[in-house]
């Protein structure tokens, strides 16, 4: 009983507000059968703490889900001093009880339960690389914090967690990012199961945008080029490309035909997860993009 799912403990608990998607992304929260559901949490009196602790129902609100959400990690305080998160630091928790994310360089997943306004966190498994020393003076506050019991405190779109010595870890819900006006970063290309890493040498060089306007534009990781792209539903439609006529060392013009060929007159399924896009052809042939992990790092009009 005690290791019910994430979601279904956190609708009961939070009377969250349906965390904005794209229409690609596609996915919804359940309801849980048999236990509280986020209409019955938030007949309550709509206090940030509040409660009556009566059969386990919401001590704690927010304005966004705590699974399905990306938790961008703003500092950790621990000795009463209080530590920046280093760009890229968040956690997310899915709908099994594991919570996933980034320290700031290195990634980590744990086990996660939520009882009442606890968070009880237990140890899992991170990455071992180099990481600038600040960062990972930064990683060790926060592997420290992140563990054993931790009271969930939550106004609007943002939750602290308190540890048992008084540390505390704020957190601030990032919303998925816009198709339109976010500069995508390729990271990724994908034919049919498989997917593979970028040619070498050519990571950081083809992004593309999408307008309001419906046109696209960006960089193939050697010409630039601009199109239309019209977004129905889950699907994009890909009018011809008109691309610069530049010739490139050749991981870079292999990764440019490899873009074509997802991109260039085709129909794609399109779908958005927190900051990543993915698009898929009818071949099975696809990408990958990243969105900014700041917002200076990103839009464009």
């Amino acid at each position: 009983m005690h290791r019910q799912s994430l979601a279904v403990s956190v609708l009961a608990l939070l009377a969250l507000a349906a965390c904005g998607t794209e229409p690609g992304a596609g996915s919804g929260h359940g309801s849980g059968s048999g236990h509280g559901s986020a209409s019955d949490a938030s007949d309550g009196s709509g206090g940030s703490d509040g409660g009556d602790g009566s059969g386990g129902s919401g001590t704690v609100r927010s304005g966004a889900p705590l699974t399905g959400t990306r938790w961008d990690i703003e500092s950790v305080t621990a000795g009463g001093k209080r530590s920046v998160a280093p760009a890229g630091a968040h956690v997310e928790f899915d709908a099994k009880g594991r919570a996933s994310g980034s320290y700031g360089c290195n990634r980590f997943t744990a086990e996660a339960r939520l009882d009442g306004d606890t968070l009880t966190v237990e140890s899992g498994t991170t990455t071992e690389m180099g990481c600038e020393p600040d960062i990972q003076q930064f990683e060790v506050l926060l592997s420290q914090a992140f563990s054993g019991k931790l009271t969930v405190a939550a106004k609007d779109d943002s939750i602290t967690l308190t540890g048992a010595k008084g540390g505390t870890i704020a957190l601030t819900a990032r919303p998925p990012a816009p198709l339109t006006g976010t500069r995508w970063r390729i990271t990724t290309l994908v034919s049919g199961s498989i997917a593979s890493s970028l040619p070498a040498g050519t990571a950081n060089k083809a992004h593309l945008t999408f307008g309001k306007d419906g046109t696209v534009q960006g960089v193939l990781g050697c010409n630039s080029f601009r199109g239309t792209a019209d977004v129905s539903g889950t699907a994009i439609a890909f009018g011809r490309l008109v691309t610069t006529r530049k010739m490139c060392p050749d991981p870079e013009m292999r990764l440019e035909r490899a873009l074509l060929d997802v991109l260039d007159g085709k129909r794609t399924a399109y779908a958005i997860t927190h900051h990543t896009l993915s698009l898929t052809a009818p071949d099975g042939k696809g990408l990958a993009a990243s969105a900014p992990e700041t917002k200076e790092e990103g839009s464009e009009g």
